[in-house]
């Protein structure tokens, strides 16, 4: 890969900035993808949670969850992607570079924090080594809403992956498959009493993570994005920028 140089302006200190190709297309467009799903989840989910104070009927509410998990299958399946992409994208998207650990990762971080606290942190193309701690965090969390909300998708909606199972657990349908036909969600008269309340006792920590998982995961936003332009400002090497161009530009040679 070869490096472009560009002078900066008289008007500053003569030094020579750097330009490096750093985020590949895959991971530009998991990023932004991810975005606005959680945006949409985000939205969608709150006026989820505050239903009764808004007056929201039964149906509406149903209404809503549909939106909910068709934007989830998006996020769920763009999030899959991004797992794929971190074995087979370039060196900075794979999880190597991405998730905190391998060998010399311990003294990185202590360089890194000792550099922080005098004004200089090294400079990295990558994620620095407290960037990969927040991105390990964030991806827990993205990981933990996935999985919940495909099970409530199945418990709430019967929609897939798990949506026939629970259907099935609902109704006591067994291997009678003809009384799961016109099964629509919030229907009560074909449901089993036991067989439902056996499966939404199931389904309780699993909304309960979620809902632990949705405020967690606003405030990991908050910090990140904070994070983000802080750093952009102090160091000044496009980090924002990159994630449109996929270039970084540096007045020191990096770290990695």
């Amino acid at each position: 890969m070869s490096d472009k140089k560009a002078r900066i302006p008289a008007s500053q200190p003569a030094q020579m900035l750097h330009s490096y190709a750093v985020w590949d297309a895959g991971v530009r467009w998991f990023h932004w993808i991810n975005v606005l799903c959680v945006l949409g989840l985000i939205a969608v989910g709150i006026v989820i949670l505050s239903g009764s104070a808004l007056g929201l009927s039964s149906e509406g509410k149903v209404d809503l969850k549909i939106l909910h998990a068709w934007i989830g299958y998006v996020f769920a399946l763009n999030l899959l992607w991004r797992i794929i992409w971190g074995f087979i994208g370039n060196p900075y998207s794979r999880w190597t570079a991405v998730l905190p650990g391998g060998r010399g990762y311990g003294t990185a971080l202590r360089e890194w924090v000792s550099g922080a606290k005098a004004g200089h942190p090294p400079a990295y193309k990558g994620h620095n080594p407290v960037g990969r701690l927040m991105l390990a965090l964030l991806f827990f969390l993205l990981g933990v809403q996935m999985i919940t909300g495909l099970v409530l998708a199945g418990t709430d909606l019967y929609f897939p992956p798990f949506g026939h199972e629970f259907a099935e657990w609902a109704t006591a349908a067994g291997e009678d498959h003809t009384k799961l036909e016109g099964l629509v969600p919030g229907a009560k008269e074909m449901l089993d009493p036991e067989g439902y309340a056996s499966m939404r006792r199931f389904r309780e920590p699993f909304i309960e993570i979620h809902e632990i998982g949705f405020w967690a995961m606003l405030l990991a936003i908050v910090v990140h994005i904070g994070a983000v332009v802080v750093s952009d400002v102090k160091e000044g090497n496009g980090l924002i920028s990159a994630m449109f161009s996929g270039r970084k530009v540096f007045s020191e040679k990096p770290r990695d």
